[in-house]
């Protein structure tokens, strides 16, 4: 039996989660991935690494730039471009300037950093969740086949995710309203192709980050290794636009999808080179961008037992909203609990 079990190992789960144990509860996160961080996702191929889902960070609000300034005081991140350029239908060219900041060593970094204390269970599917006789929580696994208990439980994870596994519990257990918000809540998909080049590929771009604005294959291109310190080659980061993504989502193979992306970017960018990579890797976003997002910062059920849903689609503001999000989740808890001194005020002196 543990205190708190936090479903998902994104940024607002771990938030969560470090509230929690910080406070004095005894938490278990539950991942289903091998890493940490969600769409804060960094893959290691061909020798280097690349951000293939959240790209950088631009805070908008004081606590995700208290955090990116906590992070580069670690030398975590740093500043990777003041100018993200903007691709318009009529191939005009404008700008967005406010500073980015990414992480050298690969974006998840911002997720291990939130890590350390934490119990957290990687590569472990929740399949089930049920009510016991002793009145916890109980989480099925199913990789293990093991079963968890907990009084309290946080799923931090996409909405139709979560939907999908409490739906079974049905509106007595959590009630008819919550269902139907949680089942409100709607995602844009989206693709990510990584493709690496030849050292020798000319001419490089002059940019470090551009938007297609109302495109129909392509969302934003990112140069991927002007992040890293020493690259060994060019490579590049693609997401596809949300209507590109509906096309393919169910597709078995992406790799076609991919070499279209790389295709229309290399006839937009007049970078021919770029249709012809040396590798290529995609991965599938099902649940990328909130597109109808619950404008509450978690949204919790109607139950006995303690049962708070968080994560970037409570407010749709991505890493602040998930952060802001979980810190949310983390005082919903402790109010159904035991009510103990969380450090929301001084979140980051948990990091001193």
């Amino acid at each position: 039996m543990t205190d708190v079990a936090v479903i998902g190992a994104g940024m607002a789960g771990l938030v969560c989660a470090q509230q929690l144990t910080q406070a004095g509860y005894s938490v278990i996160v539950v991942e289903k991935s091998r890493g940490l961080g969600g769409r804060v996702a960094t893959r290691r191929l061909n020798e280097t690494w690349a951000d293939h889902g959240a790209c950088y960070l631009k805070p908008k609000g004081e606590l995700l730039g208290n955090f990116v300034e906590l992070l580069r005081d670690r030398n975590i991140l740093e500043v990777w471009t003041d100018t993200v350029y903007e691709l318009k239908p009529n191939s005009e060219l404008g700008e967005n300037s406010a500073p980015r900041y990414v992480a050298p060593a690969g974006m998840s970094a911002i997720a291990k950093f939130l890590a350390p204390g934490l119990d957290i269970l990687l590569n472990q599917r929740v399949i089930a969740i049920n009510q016991t006789p002793e009145n916890s929580w109980r989480l099925t696994l199913e990789s293990s086949n093991e079963e968890l208990t907990a009084k309290a439980l946080v799923l931090a994870i996409p909405a139709p995710q979560a939907l999908m596994l409490l739906t079974p519990l049905g509106e007595s257990v959590l009630g008819k309203e919550f269902l139907d918000n949680l089942s409100s809540v709607e995602f844009y998909p989206c693709i990510s192709a990584i493709a690496g080049y030849p050292a020798t590929v000319q001419p490089l771009p002059h940019w470090k980050a551009l938007n297609f604005v109302d495109d129909p294959v392509l969302g934003w291109i990112g140069f991927d290794s002007s992040k890293r310190l020493n690259p060994q080659q060019p490579v590049f980061v693609l997401q596809s636009s949300a209507n590109f993504a509906q096309v393919y989502l169910e597709s078995s193979d992406l790799q076609p999808a991919a070499q279209e992306m790389l295709q229309h970017a290399a006839e937009s960018l007049r970078l021919p080179w770029l249709g012809t990579p040396e590798w290529m890797q995609v991965h599938r976003w099902r649940y990328a961008f909130p597109s109808r997002p619950w404008q509450e910062a978690v949204l919790s059920a109607n139950s006995s037992l303690p049962l708070v849903c968080c994560g970037d689609w409570c407010g749709g503001n991505l890493v602040e909203g998930a952060m802001l999000s979980g810190l949310a989740a983390s005082m919903e808890i402790n109010n159904q609990l035991h009510q103990l001194l969380l450090p929301n005020m001084n979140f980051f002196k948990v990091f001193t």
